[in-house]
């Protein structure tokens, strides 16, 4: 692995434990057995590491939120993608630990992520959209922008809100959260099936 790359592997497991604030890059360069000067050499300072992570989480997503428009939904579909996104925003957990603070602090950052969330949402209508064509849901277009909020809401803060509730922060219960957030708005059949995939998931 490329010394950048480690760079970057260490700042994220640093970031996570202890929270952005609290992590100086001397800490990072004395965790890797590396000088500050070298760390310098490919970050100057914690923004660009900050941005390097936020790059590599967008590119990490990219694939999942550009789907095929022909492609056809079920609801185990829906779960998965839940829980890939889910997955990746508690592997970058550090960058919605206190996202108002660190988008505050950082301008590019702030403009990052309104771009990311705006390409989320897109991705969640699209989603909706197809299962509404399918017949898999009733709800109108008004609630459905309502619902892509709420899903959203719950996406970005839910393992923030487990981990002050003193929890780990399980991103198995925020995919349950959302797909009960989901299951009022599905047709009979749909409904039940989401509901049970999410209690097994839930529970496996």
């Amino acid at each position: 692995m490329k010394t950048r790359d480690r760079i970057l592997e260490c700042s994220l497991m640093l970031f996570n434990q202890k929270g952005e604030p609290n992590v100086s890059t001397l800490e990072i360069a004395n965790e890797m057995g590396i000088s500050p000067g070298n760390l310098y050499y490919h970050f100057h300072g914690k923004e660009p590491l900050v941005l390097g992570l936020f790059e590599r989480f967008q590119n990490e997503l990219a694939p999942l939120l550009s789907p095929p428009e022909d492609v056809q939904l079920e609801i185990e579909d829906c779960w998965l993608f839940l829980h890939l996104i889910a997955e990746r925003l508690a592997h970058y957990r550090f960058l919605f630990q206190d996202l108002s603070n660190l988008t505050g602090r950082l301008p590019k950052l702030e403009r990052g992520i309104r771009l990311w969330l705006n390409t989320l949402k897109q991705a969640l209508a699209q989603l909706l959209a197809q299962l509404h064509v399918q017949q898999q849901l009733r709800s109108d277009t008004q609630e459905l922008g309502q619902l892509v909020e709420q899903i959203t809401l719950t996406l970005l803060f839910s393992l923030d809100y487990q981990r002050v509730l003193g929890q780990h922060g399980e991103p198995r219960l925020v995919v349950y959260q959302v797909m009960l957030l989901l299951a009022p708005h599905l047709q009979e059949d749909a409904r039940c099936a989401a509901v049970l995939l999410a209690e097994r998931y839930l529970h496996d």
